[in-house]
């Protein structure tokens, strides 16, 4: 992949900029490739708010949050391509110990994959918000269902299929669960006492402690729009990409709410709750974290952007939907002039 800097995407840095200005962060970034080249690479700002901070750069890793998703639902789409899992119409207690589901069940793979299992947990007592299929609500315990299946039926972590799968094979040495911090982590700007942070020393790939750079991420997202086929090499089947990347959502869900592939969120017909933006080509597919990393693929246009914060939530008066769809539409009105 040949670096081609240009300026036919400057709107769409002045609109991360413009974000950046407006949640508490330190630092950022965006990367994009379009055609098969680098078109946008810019760092700005610091890993944290400190005196001495180191600035941000080509190597500094953020904090994606919910961006781990898209290498959760990889994963799980490896374990259906395998055989491991027969199908995800198969309900899940097939694949859970005996009895770990301490609620009624009707709840499929596709379900977890969906976020539209309607399971729900607070301080550890698992409930049902709504039946399976019928609605979307975007739960953790869901993942951590799906983190579990993986492991029970291929007998290997997240971790393990992605590295052994993707990273060694891309060389995406900036990508990682961290038990500890080191200097290319950057911190993450957080209000204090802010109960939705966690942390963990896990490296399984089954808890939120995931950093990964700019570009190892616009890669991750490369390697999808080329349906796994990198540097001339053939590096998963195409279908494990296919599968992940199109619409999975049941068919009974309301239009007006969210749809997705494996965790990944798919632009299909134009639907009001979505994160994706309106102008987005259709059979696009995105995903962001709580932290604003955000990785958008759009095949029609052979283009992958990202952009990073090192930001934790969102301010008082932030419309992060609104924010991250301003971003996809901004990269569609670059292509379309």
């Amino acid at each position: 992949m040949n670096k081609k800097i240009n300026t036919q995407f400057d709107s769409v840095v002045s609109n991360v900029r413009k974000t950046s200005e407006l949640v508490d962060c330190s630092g950022a970034s965006v990367f994009i490739i379009h055609n098969d080249n680098i078109v946008i690479e810019e760092y700005w700002g610091k890993h944290s708010k400190g005196p001495n901070s180191r600035q941000i750069q080509e190597d500094t890793q953020f904090h994606v949050a919910s961006v781990r998703k898209s290498y959760i639902g990889f994963a799980v789409a490896y374990a259906v391509y395998k055989g491991y899992v027969d199908s995800i119409d198969d309900l899940i207690e097939k694949y859970l110990p005996p009895n770990s589901m301490p609620i009624p069940n009707s709840t499929t793979i596709r379900h977890l994959l969906t976020h539209t299992h309607g399971i729900t947990s607070t301080n550890g007592e698992i409930y049902r918000e709504f039946p399976s299929g019928e609605n979307w609500a975007y739960r953790g315990i869901g993942i951590d269902i799906l983190t579990q299946i993986v492991k029970n039926t291929t007998g290997k972590s997240v971790a393990e299929i992605l590295t052994n799968n993707v990273l060694k094979p891309l060389n995406l040495t900036e990508t990682g669960w961290y038990g500890e911090i080191n200097e290319k982590l950057v911190d993450v700007i957080r209000k204090p006492n802010d109960t939705s942070w966690t942390t963990s020393r896990s490296v399984d790939g089954d808890k939120g402690n995931m950093y990964v750079s700019p570009r190892d991420l616009a890669k991750w997202g490369y390697f999808h729009l080329k349906q796994g086929y990198v540097n001339r090499e053939q590096i998963v089947p195409s279908k494990i990409i296919d599968m992940a990347t199109t619409v999975q959502s049941p068919n009974s869900l309301d239009v007006e709410l969210p749809q997705n592939g494996y965790l990944w969120f798919v632009k299909d017909l134009p639907a009001r709750k979505s994160e994706i933006g309106e102008l987005v080509s259709r059979g696009s597919y995105q995903i962001l974290g709580y932290t604003g990393v955000t990785l958008l693929v759009i095949p029609q246009h052979n283009l992958v952007a990202v952009r990073a914060f090192n930001s934790f939530g969102s301010p008082n008066g932030f419309d992060y939907l609104a924010d991250v769809r301003e971003f996809g539409d901004t990269i569609m009105t670059c292509l379309m002039n």
